[in-house]
């Protein structure tokens, strides 16, 4: 569940992330609204996430997929131009992404016993 609720996050960062670009420096409302909401929800999954997730590769899956979706959508709407340098990097974010999550964490430190 932890990794679901990330990538939703992460998601819910490239819905941000693309309203940032469209609110013209918060002076459009709606973008400036869309910008707020999602990046509430988008920050509250990440900090639940990181409770069950090590934080650094929580947050590297959290900006890698945010980062991918945000310019998949840039280059499908034509906002940014496509090339193939482009398309094997966005693939090469995944393929980090899908290696993060395949590399078995270590067991997690017992806290340190009171004294």
């Amino acid at each position: 569940m932890p990794w679901l609720v990330l990538l939703i996050s992460a998601v819910f960062e490239a819905v941000w992330a693309t309203a940032l670009g469209m609110s013209d420096g918060f002076r459009e409302p709606v973008p400036t609204f869309v910008f707020a909401v999602t990046v509430i929800v988008s920050m509250l999954g990440l900090g639940w996430a990181a409770k069950h997730i090590p934080i650094g590769t929580a947050y590297a899956v959290w900006t890698g997929v945010g980062a991918a979706l945000t310019v998949g959508f840039a280059m499908a709407t034509g906002a940014e131009s496509i090339s193939a340098g482009k398309i094997v990097f966005l693939c090469g974010i995944i393929g980090a992404v899908i290696g993060l999550k395949l590399v078995p964490s270590p067991p997690a430190a017992d806290p340190p016993a009171d004294r």
